[in-house]
């Protein structure tokens, strides 16, 4: 009787003038959080959410400290310009996954739906051999690229940049800038597959370079090795360089 009545007072704790107080269950730091428009979002401090460029809510990460919020980023991708591209936990990604691109822990990512393209820079500065191969290639690997680029600021003819600078080769960016991937290297074995079609120079891909005028067709592997450029983004680990005849 005794044990009852001590159930019957607990109880009672949680129900005042007939209304229920619902527990809430807690969040965790890093942890995963509904935030505006339910959106998927992590519980992390204010100022690393704004610093990733996210925006956060209140009162969605019960049980940790006052400063840690909802974050949610709504738009991601290179420039956020991949349209339906967000911010979500990679379980829940049906496209690509890109690391380095959103806020809080690694598994949090920038998810690309799988038929997402970026956008191509159009013909102008960027020649048109290098704008239709760009379109070719991006076409082959839909949900695969975050961003093309093409045009460099520089004069043309020079020995230093002269592709970029001659607008005739475009950059395909398969990482956040200076992001290590192995995400490069099908689309850089695609391009040596296809490049009759492509009216490929030469691709870089990995610290590897191939050219049809000096290299027999072969796995990137086998392709020669190039000079270290002393980063991910000049050893091109974070994009595949092409450039055009």
């Amino acid at each position: 009787m005794h044990r009852l009545l001590s159930t019957l007072s607990i109880l009672l704790l949680f129900f005042s003038n007939g209304n229920a107080s619902v527990l809430s269950e807690r969040a965790t730091v890093n942890g995963q959080c509904t935030g505006a428009n339910k959106a998927p979002g992590v519980c992390i401090a204010t100022n690393a959410c704004t610093s990733a460029g996210g925006t956060y809510i209140s009162n969605a990460c019960p049980g940790t400290p006052n400063d840690i919020k909802c974050c949610t980023k709504s738009a991601c991708g290179l420039n956020g310009n991949l349209k339906g591209a967000n911010c979500r936990w990679a379980s829940q990604c049906s496209g690509t996954a890109f690391s380095g691109l959103c806020p809080g822990p690694a598994n949090f990512k920038c998810c690309v739906p799988k038929g997402a393209t970026p956008s191509i820079p159009p013909i102008g500065t960027c020649r048109k051999v290098a704008v239709e191969g760009a379109k070719k290639i991006v076409v082959a690997f839909p949900g695969k690229i975050l961003e093309v680029g093409c045009y460099r600021d520089g004069p043309c003819p020079n020995d230093k940049d002269e592709d970029h600078w001659c607008g005739m080769a475009t950059d395909f960016m398969v990482s956040a800038y200076g992001v290590r991937t192995e995400a490069g290297r099908p689309i850089a074995e695609w391009i040596v597959a296809n490049r009759g079609k492509l009216n490929l120079k030469y691709v870089i891909w990995g610290q590897r370079i191939w050219n049809p005028s000096r290299d027999a067709v072969k796995p990137w592997a086998q392709w020669r090795v190039m000079d270290d450029g002393g980063s991910v983004t000049q050893n091109h680990w974070d994009h595949v360089h092409v450039s055009y005849s």
